[in-house]
């Protein structure tokens, strides 16, 4: 039974041996090559195609095919989701054929490559800056590109996710009581996110972090703190009065009125 088991395995070893993708690995015939490639392409088997791709580039340079080649070998690493690679590829693209027909497409893909490496919100954002700026980069290389209304899209789910990071930031200051920080970085998020989605809540915790940073601050503090998370108050006041978070803020409000009226009586 064993010995049967080594056999077939054996014989499926020698059929993958002999099979046209492999006899293309091994000739020196770079139209066969090419040919075999552009049929596993076209067949979406886009790892095998990328690997035939990746002998003929060197080979094919100046050849009139050069150009069909590049763009289907860029292409290959987009479909298989390596898109570090298939950014360098494009953006190569771009360089060597800058007047091609495709030349626009690839350039978008090469910044799109950055929007799909992105990570979530809660991890660094360091490719999520990059993907800012090379799409805005396409965008103001071309203006009127067809692809405008996708890498705006683009751009708006990834300042979505600084927006975000930035948002959690400053509520993890306020988690752990550091209520300066959390002041302060309500302060820069809601300058560098005037039109966000957690401008209600920014502004209430922000209210919470001056609050709580007046009551257990030391005596001669105090006041000028609790003056200061008064006009918090006024900035939730003019834009949320008939939100649900009012009721406590007014009983923050009316708190902080109190603790300066007893420290003027006391000075």
């Amino acid at each position: 039974m064993k010995k049967n088991l080594l056999y077939f395995l054996f014989a499926l070893t020698l059929l993958a041996s002999c099979s046209p993708y492999q006899k293309a690995l091994k000739t020196e015939d770079i139209g066969e090559k090419f040919s075999m490639g552009t049929t596993l392409y076209d067949a979406g088997k886009y790892r095998k195609a990328s690997r035939l791709f990746e002998q003929l580039v060197p080979l094919y340079r100046g050849r009139p095919q050069a150009e069909k080649l590049m763009y289907m070998y860029a292409y290959t690493f987009y479909y298989n989701k390596e898109y570090y690679n298939a950014n360098y590829q494009m953006e190569r693209f771009v360089e060597s054929y800058p007047e091609s027909e495709k030349a626009e497409e690839m350039a978008f893909l090469a910044a799109k490559s950055y929007y799909h490496l992105a990570p979530n919100y809660s991890r660094d954002q360091t490719d999520t800056n990059l993907a800012l700026e090379k799409l805005q980069a396409f965008i103001n290389q071309y203006p009127e590109t067809t692809f405008l209304a996708e890498a705006n899209q683009c751009i708006k789910e990834l300042d979505y996710k600084l927006e975000r990071k930035a948002f959690e930031i400053a509520v993890l200051y306020y988690n752990v009581n550091d209520y300066e920080a959390c002041i302060k970085s309500f302060d820069n998020f809601i300058l560098d996110f005037p039109g966000t989605t957690f401008r209600k809540q920014a502004f209430f915790i922000r209210l919470q972090a001056a609050y709580n940073l007046a009551l257990k601050s030391v005596v001669w503090k105090q006041q000028a703190r609790a003056e200061a998370a008064l006009s918090y108050f006024s900035t939730f006041e003019r834009a949320y009065s008939n939100s649900e978070d009012y009721p406590e803020a007014q009983r923050m409000a009316e708190e902080l009125k109190e603790l300066i009226k007893t420290l003027q009586a006391k000075s």
